[in-house]
């Protein structure tokens, strides 16, 4: 549930900054800041004292997370939501499995591969379409790579996380902290400061809020828990999310394929728990006769 959340959270995050480059006049690079700084700012409050300590662990984790934000975002700028999308999200499942095999040990198992097949088959179906469509351009080429990139941030700090298990809230503002360090010269060179107005300070506080603050905190808070594999996985219902989100709120329109790939990708997210559940009440019976 705390990942399903998280996803939620997150597919709101890529159409928040997007809105953010036009009302805001603000780049990759400070969007990412800005998400950072203020998730920082907002969760702070909530995490024990005895958690702000900084370590090395923590440092790595936020030098990762600035990494795979900016490259995310910088695919967005450069070749669309659609082609960031399907790139980022389709290769992140992927190396996260592969990683978690090498260094962690951890067995996909039949769930998982069904999980993940199911999942893969929906984000194609979901952003295929129209990441085709963006052609084979220079822009399409850049987001293919800076996607690749995001992606292997994201798994990189998906299997460091649950490799060490820290205290989830002093990960995330760790994290928080410094991603927006290692950002802070970078954005400050280019002028950090957005042009100011309701739309734009509503967008950078609901963007350290919702898909920042609250969702990081809970994906942190789910990896003392779960494999890393079943995490990304899961996370893929982000995609779903920004697709109904765009229906709802900004008059897009979803092909039949793309609801199909919607239903995919949340059949995919109740995968791993409803399949060993129903295999033990399954058990569970056998032992009872």
């Amino acid at each position: 549930m705390y990942v399903a959340i998280a996803a939620a959270a997150w597919g709101t995050g890529g159409a928040a900054g997007a809105l953010l480059f036009a009302s805001g006049g603000l780049d990759a690079l400070d969007v990412s800041f800005w998400r950072y700084l203020l998730g920082a700012a907002f969760l702070l409050p909530f995490t024990p004292v005895r958690l702000w300590r900084p370590n090395g662990r923590v440092a790595l984790v936020g030098l990762g997370m600035a990494v795979y934000q900016t490259a995310y975002f910088a695919a967005i700028a450069e070749s669309g939501v659609a082609v960031a999308t399907v790139v980022t999200m389709g290769a992140t499942p992927l190396f996260t499995a592969l990683g978690s095999r090498l260094f962690l040990g951890e067995r996909l198992g039949r769930t998982g591969r069904y999980a993940l097949v199911t999942a893969l088959a929906g984000l194609l179906l979901l952003t295929g379409g129209t990441a085709v469509a963006a052609g084979p351009g220079g822009g399409a080429a850049a987001g293919v790579g800076l996607g690749s990139l995001s992606a292997a941030g994201y798994a990189a700090v998906t299997l460091f996380s649950r490799r060490y298990r820290d205290e989830p809230e002093g990960m995330a503002v760790g994290g928080f902290v410094v991603g927006a360090i290692c950002l802070a010269p970078l954005a400050l060179a280019g002028g950090v400061l957005p042009r100011v107005s309701g739309e734009s300070v509503a967008l950078l506080v609901y963007l350290g809020v919702v898909p920042t603050a609250l969702a990081y905190g809970l994906f942190f808070r789910a990896l003392t828990a779960l494999r890393a594999t079943t995490v990304s996985i899961v996370s893929l219902g982000e995609a779903a999310g920004a697709a109904v989100l765009g229906v709802l709120l900004f008059g897009e329109r979803l092909t039949p394929a793309a609801w199909t790939g919607c239903a995919l990708l949340l059949l995919a997210m109740v995968i791993p728990a409803a399949l060993p559940a129903a295999r033990r009440r399954a058990s569970r019976r056998l032992s009872a006769r």
